[in-house]
């Protein structure tokens, strides 16, 4: 089982994670960005965003696949993908290897994803690429919103301005797992 946490940047879904790997600990954690952040080491990205790297989604939807496979485990997907070509492409390569898949999306209002992007730091010894890199998210605030209307029909969206405990019950309830596991 793939349990796939999508939403825009500063929505929750790191956050999210963290929340249920201890309430689920046979879960493992994949992130995808340690894909693209290899990738980026070797080959140019073109658009900046190494999502439009056919090699990177490629290889993301392999190993989901893999861990999956190999160690018969769920595995939880902390990962922004909002393009509906993107989308279609993981998911149908994941549905294809016969993996259940649960895809949720975070929504959050524009303006608290923007103050969440804000008091963030993601460089914190490089002040300027700590910039350029809050800038990178707040520029994707729209488009991410706008693409929660493409996602697939089977997409769980959730409120992502509530409680990490509060959307980790939901989250383990829709997916079948209880207290009592």
């Amino acid at each position: 089982m793939i349990v796939w946490v999508n939403g825009a940047f500063g929505s929750g879904k790191s956050t999210l994670v963290d929340e249920l790997r201890p309430r689920w600990p046979e879960a493992l954690v994949y992130d995808p960005e340690m894909v693209g952040y290899v990738l980026r080491d070797i080959v140019k990205v073109p658009t900046g965003d190494f999502q439009d790297l056919r090699l990177w989604r490629r290889q993301v939807a392999d190993l989901a696949v893999g861990l999956v496979q190999e160690y018969h485990r769920p595995v939880l997907v902390p990962m922004t993908l909002v393009n509906p070509a993107y989308v279609a492409e993981f998911f149908g390569e994941l549905k294809t290897a016969g993996l259940v898949v649960h895809h949720f999306f975070l929504k959050v209002s524009p303006e608290v994803l923007e103050k969440r992007i804000d008091g963030r730091s993601f460089t914190p010894d490089d002040p300027e690429q700590d910039e350029r890199v809050r800038r990178w998210c707040r520029a994707r605030i729209d488009p991410c919103t706008a693409a929660a209307d493409n996602l697939p029909s089977d997409t769980v969206f959730l409120d992502g301005e509530l409680s990490p405990q509060e959307l980790a019950d939901q989250v383990l309830a829709r997916v079948g797992v209880g207290p009592d596991r």
